[in-house]
């Protein structure tokens, strides 16, 4: 299930998941296997870490307050499932799939989503660093209320995407393509690298004249004062 949110000024709105988890049973297994099937399942505070879960298949799961230090979940997917509380560094969901996904109050660093397809994604509170979304896909994906330093989203399809509430610090935007990217709403925009990528996107005013520096240097504009 969806919830198609309301554009405004022309953008078209993403389409929120709403994730109606079934009666869970505890998750029991202790280890994760490579091309796992898990279906509704509750992972409550279980350390991860390390374990190997690629190709692993999540289905009406509950994730919360589990460590997640170097687990292993390449081609992973994610789907109907709520991660809550996730810590953890160098996280490697390269190429997985995440649709109908609430990510909330995350403490990651280095999480690796390249090559990733995100669709119908809400990423409400916590920090983020170094996140790796370079040739992902994002389609319906809400960022509300977090901290994203470093993100990195080059070469990624960035579509009906929208920035609440939220920071980006030294956002890099290289190469991505943004069509219907709502950025008016960040609490903080602040892009490293890729300016010339805003096309498809759409900025308030005064984001437009704390980017004026960055946009002037990309066309080569000298801005001086006069005599």
């Amino acid at each position: 299930m969806a919830r198609k949110a309301m554009g405004e000024g022309g953008v078209k709105g993403a389409r929120r998941p709403e994730v109606r988890l079934p009666p869970l049973e505890p998750y029991r297994d202790g280890q994760l296997e490579p091309d796992g099937d898990y279906d509704s399942l509750e992972f409550r505070e279980e350390d991860l870490t390390g374990q190997d879960g690629a190709g692993a298949r999540f289905m009406d799961c509950a994730l919360r307050g589990c460590a997640l230090d170097e687990t292993r979940l390449r081609h992973a997917r994610i789907l109907d499932s709520v991660l809550t509380a996730p810590r953890g560094v160098g996280t490697d969901l390269a190429e997985a799939t995440l649709r109908d996904v609430e990510l909330v109050d995350a403490r990651l660093g280095g999480v690796q989503l390249h090559g990733a397809v995100l669709e119908r994604v809400v990423i409400r509170g916590g920090k983020i660093d170094y996140l790796n979304l370079r040739k992902a896909r994002l389609r319906d994906v809400v960022l509300e209320g977090c901290v994203l330093v470093e993100a990195d989203f080059g070469g990624a399809r960035l579509e009906r995407v929208e920035f609440v509430d939220c920071v980006l610090k030294g956002v890099d935007l290289s190469g991505a393509t943004l069509t219907d990217v709502d950025l008016r709403r960040a609490a903080e925009l602040d892009i490293a690298r890729g300016v010339e990528r805003l096309s498809g996107a759409v900025i308030s005013p005064a984001q437009l004249l704390d980017l004026a520096p960055v946009l002037a240097a990309e066309l080569g504009v000298r801005v001086e004062a006069g005599p």
